[in-house]
C-alpha cells in the first residue's frame, strides 16, 4: 500500500485579506476585523502588519486599540467569507473529491490517488495555491505529508504564503524537534502538566510508554504517545453527515470576565447565523461550549419548538447558559457555539414541520 499523501490548505489572515483585497485602502495598514473598540468588542482576526503589534484573534478590541492605535477596524462581513470560502472549496473539487473542511479557511485533501497515478502532492498543493491566488486574489498557505497531524503544522510553519513538504522519513525527526505547544490540541494547561513531568518538546514525549501517560492524560494519551513518533492514522473524513454546525475559538490569552465571553459569543452568533443561512434552515437546539484553563470542558444546552435562525435569537439565551456553564472559578481557553437538531427549510410549511407520512 503506498503512503498517504495529506495536504492542508491554510488561508493567510482570512477575513482580513478579504477585506484588504476588497478596500485598497486597508493594503499595506494593520487592519482589525471585529468589534467596535469603544463597545467591548473583540478581535475577529486582523492582519499580518497588526500581528506585528501583538495583536491577535479573540483579544478585546480596546487592548487591540492601546497596543496598536494606528490599527483600522472594521465590521465583519460573514456573508462575503462564506462566499469566497465556497469559492475555494469549488477549487479544492477540481483534485480530489476527500475534501474535509475545517472552518471557513481551511481544509485537508487526501491526494494519495493522485499519488498512485504518478502526481505529486507536493505539485498539487503548488496548483491549488496558484489556482486560489488567481481566482480570488488571496494567498493561501500548504502543509503536505503522509498524515494530518503533520500536513497541518507544516503549513502553520510556512505561514504566509508558503508550502512546507514532511516526508514520512522526516517526520519522526521532526516532530522530536517540536516544542511541545506545537502540538495540536495541547494547550497551556497540558502544557504545564507535561512540563510538571519533564516533557518539554517531542522528543521527550517519544521517550514515554503509553501505559505511563494514560492515567495522567486520560484517553487523549493515545494520541500524544502516537504522535510523537510522527504517526497520526485518522483518515481524511469527506462528506459526513452533518448532524450540527458551529464554531469555535481558542484563546491565545485565556479570558476570565463573563464580558470578555459574551463579547466572543456574540461575534460566533453572527458567525453560526451565516451558517444556519447556508444551511437553509433553522435549528431546534443552541450549545456552548467553555473549556477552562485545567482543560475541562462544560458544555449547556437550550432547545426550543420554534427554533433559532438569526444571530438576535441566539445571543438571546446565552448569557443563561453562560452562567449554568461557569462551574469553576477559572480562566477560559476555549469557547464555541453549535446548532443542532437541524430543520431544512424544504421540511417547513408556514413554520411548521411537514408531518411525515
Amino acid at each position: 500500500m503506498s503512503e498517504r499523501s495529506i495536504i492542508h490548505i491554510d488561508m493567510d489572515a482570512f477575513y482580513a485579506a478579504i477585506e484588504q483585497r476588497d478596500f485598497p485602502c486597508y493594503r499595506n495598514q494593520p487592519l482589525i476585523v471585529g468589534g467596535d473598540p469603544e463597545h467591548r468588542g473583540v478581535v475577529a482576526t486582523c492582519s499580518y502588519e497588526a500581528r506585528e503589534f501583538g495583536v491577535h484573534s479573540a483579544m478585546p478590541c480596546a487592548v487591540a486599540k492601546r497596543i496598536c492605535p494606528q490599527a483600522i477596524f472594521v465590521k465583519p462581513r460573514f456573508a462575503v467569507y462564506r462566499d469566497v470560502s465556497a469559492q475555494i472549496k469549488t477549487i479544492l473539487a477540481n483534485y480530489t473529491e476527500l475534501i474535509e473542511p475545517l472552518a471557513l479557511d481551511e481544509a485537508y485533501l487526501d491526494v494519495t490517488a493522485e499519488m498512485t497515478r504518478g502526481g505529486s502532492g507536493v505539485l498539487i498543493a503548488e496548483d491549488i495555491c496558484q489556482q486560489i491566488r488567481r481566482h480570488t486574489g488571496l494567498t493561501a498557505s500548504a502543509g503536505v505529508s503522509y498524515n494530518k497531524f503533520l500536513a497541518k503544522i507544516a503549513s502553520g510553519r510556512c505561514k504566509p504564503s508558503g508550502l512546507l513538504y514532511i516526508s514520512p522519513k522526516e517526520g519522526p525527526e521532526f516532530v522530536k524537534s517540536l516544542n511541545i505547544r506545537e502540538f495540536f490540541g495541547i494547550g497551556p494547561a497540558t502544557e504545564e502538566k507535561m512540563n510538571g513531568l519533564g516533557i518539554y518538546t517531542g522528543a521527550d514525549l517519544a521517550d514515554w510508554e503509553l501505559e505511563a501517560l494514560q492515567p495522567v492524560f486520560g484517553k487523549s494519551a493515545h494520541y500524544y504517545y502516537h504522535a510523537a513518533k510522527g504517526v497520526d492514522n485518522r483518515a481524511v473524513e469527506a462528506d459526513r453527515l452533518r448532524k450540527s454546525i458551529g464554531t469555535e475559538d481558542t484563546f491565545e490569552v485565556d479570558l476570565n470576565t463573563h464580558e470578555e465571553m459574551l463579547n466572543v459569543f456574540s461575534l460566533q452568533s453572527k458567525q453560526l447565523e451565516q451558517q444556519l443561512s447556508q444551511f437553509g434552515g433553522m435549528a431546534k437546539t443552541i450549545t456552548i461550549k467553555v473549556k477552562f484553563s485545567d482543560f475541562t470542558q462544560v458544555t449547556r444546552s437550550y432547545s426550543r419548538h420554534s427554533g433559532f435562525r438569526t444571530s438576535e435569537s441566539i445571543i438571546h439565551v446565552i448569557p443563561e447558559l453562560l452562567d449554568n456553564a461557569i462551574v469553576k472559578h477559572l480562566p477560559v481557553r476555549l469557547l464555541g457555539i453549535s446548532a443542532s437538531n437541524l430543520m431544512p427549510d424544504s421540511e417547513l410549511v408556514e413554520g411548521r414541520q411537514i408531518p411525515l407520512l
